[in-house]
């Protein structure tokens, strides 16, 4: 890749340099909190986000939206790399959640999904959550390969991994049943080597 396509990719305004792994430019990646329940409520109340990431789900209550925020910030169960990160600004603002899942240390593949809130989309946050899991997913723990499926009618979220140089890698028809429709399963990947051609400083030109 040329010095003009590398520059571009590193426009989405993460940077490597040394510091704190889980903050970027504008936003940083923690755990979840207890006190995040009340957040999280008010999200569940919003039926085009959860159809986007999984589907629309039954009513939760406060009492079940507390026990998962929890059982979440102590990561109970957990005997892989599966992991809840809350993405929030420099100011404290949660402004979504992005989490891994399907982590396979044996194989070095993993995937995940991403969630910003509709008033905080268009604004750089995804790509900066979605690159630092991967930085420290292929930099720390030495996965090398990461997965992203997208339901077809996510036209923004197809564009954002489109645009951040994920690799279109097939498509499932008719796996996905919302608004009394059929819809296609796409999927999405990128290899370590790949994140480092685009997104690490080059070494020599």
């Amino acid at each position: 890749m040329d010095h003009e396509a590398r520059s571009s990719r590193s426009s989405e305004g993460t940077s490597w340099a040394a510091g704190d792994t889980w903050t970027g430019a504008r936003i940083r990646l923690r755990a979840v909190e207890p006190a995040d329940w009340e957040t999280h409520f008010l999200w569940d109340q919003d039926s085009e986000t959860a159809r986007s990431l999984d589907r629309v789900h039954f009513p939760h209550s406060r009492e079940a939206v507390k026990r998962w925020a929890e059982r979440a910030s102590l990561q109970e169960g957990k005997t892989t790399d599966d992991f809840d990160f809350e993405i929030e600004t420099h100011a404290g603002e949660q402004v979504g959640a992005i989490g891994t899942h399907h982590c396979e240390r044996r194989a070095g593949t993993f995937s995940y999904g991403v969630a910003i809130r509709a008033e905080h989309m268009r604004k750089g946050y995804a790509s900066e959550a979605i690159l630092l899991v991967l930085c420290y997913f292929f930099h720390e723990l030495g996965y090398q390969k990461a997965t992203a499926q997208v339901y077809s009618f996510n036209a923004p979220s197809i564009a954002l991994h489109e645009r951040l140089g994920f690799q279109s890698e097939g498509r499932l028809r008719r796996m996905i049943f919302t608004h009394g429709r059929h819809f296609d399963e796409l999927f999405f990947g990128m290899t370590r080597e790949e994140f480092e051609a685009q997104y690490l400083p080059a070494t020599s030109e």
